[in-house]
C-alpha cells in the first residue's frame, strides 16, 4: 500500500466539536495544534514549548507537531485567520452587539 493511500494515525491527536470548534487538539487537553505549531514557528524548541505547556508530554508535543508537518498548509491558514488583528475586532464588536440585543 503507499503511503498516500495509507491513513496515517496521530497518537495524542483528536477532534471534539466542542472543543475550539473542532480543531484538531491534543487529547485530554484544550491545547489546539495551531497552538503548537504557533510555537513552533516562533522558533520555541519542543523543551520550550514543554516548559510552556507542563501538563503536556514530549510525545503529545511531538504528534501535534508531526500533524502540524502533515497538514501544514491548512493550519498555517488557521493561523494567519486567528492571527488577524481587524478580525478579531470584528468579533468583540458583534459580540458586544449580540448581549445589548
Amino acid at each position: 500500500m503507499s503511503v498516500a493511500a495509507a491513513k496515517l494515525n496521530y497518537p495524542h491527536i483528536t477532534f471534539n466539536p466542542e472543543i475550539a470548534g473542532g480543531a484538531a487538539i491534543i487529547e485530554g487537553s484544550r491545547v489546539t495544534v495551531r497552538t503548537i505549531a504557533g510555537y513552533y514557528q516562533m522558533g520555541m524548541s519542543v523543551d520550550e514549548i514543554l516548559a510552556t505547556l507542563s501538563h503536556l508530554t514530549a510525545s503529545q508535543i511531538h504528534s501535534a507537531l508531526a500533524y502540524y508537518f502533515d497538514h501544514q498548509q491548512e493550519i498555517d491558514k488557521e493561523l494567519a485567520e486567528y492571527s488577524d488583528v481587524e478580525y478579531w475586532k470584528t468579533q468583540v464588536k458583534q459580540h458586544k452587539e449580540q448581549e445589548t440585543e
